[in-house]
């Protein structure tokens, strides 16, 4: 079998960046959001989202940060509506206090709560405020 491999993406990163300062998502720090694209994934999974521990933040002396990993072999098919629903779905397990920690499945991730975010952030653009 192939061996999984990960790169740095800074498109999508950029597109993080719009997408939290678009929709005021005003507890999410961007530039502590980070995005891998993985290859070879034998997941399920479109995308994941990482938080760095506690402990490693408190002993390595490290901010709190998040890194999404998108596969690469899923999500790169995907149609582009469908990629910033995926990203703001992973988004939206970044806690509002921003620790390090990570939010379950459930209100703030459902498909509701997704498509209604999607659909603010279609209209700013449409309306020329993002």
């Amino acid at each position: 079998m192939a061996k999984l491999r990960y790169e740095r993406d800074p498109e999508t990163e950029k597109l993080v960046r719009k997408i939290v300062v678009c929709l005021r998502l005003d507890w999410i720090d961007p530039s502590r959001v980070y995005v891998v694209k993985s290859r070879k994934s034998a997941s399920n999974a479109i995308a994941r989202i990482y938080g760095l521990p506690k402990v490693f933040q408190v002993s390595l002396g490290l901010e709190p940060c998040y890194v999404i990993e998108l596969i690469s072999e899923k999500f790169d098919r995907l149609p582009e509506e469908e990629k910033i629903k995926v990203l703001l779905h992973e988004l939206m397990h970044i806690p509002k206090t921003f620790s390090g920690g990570l939010r379950p499945h459930g209100r703030y991730t459902s498909k509701r709560t997704i498509d209604k975010l999607y659909a603010m952030l279609r209209d700013a653009k449409k309306s020329g405020s993002c």
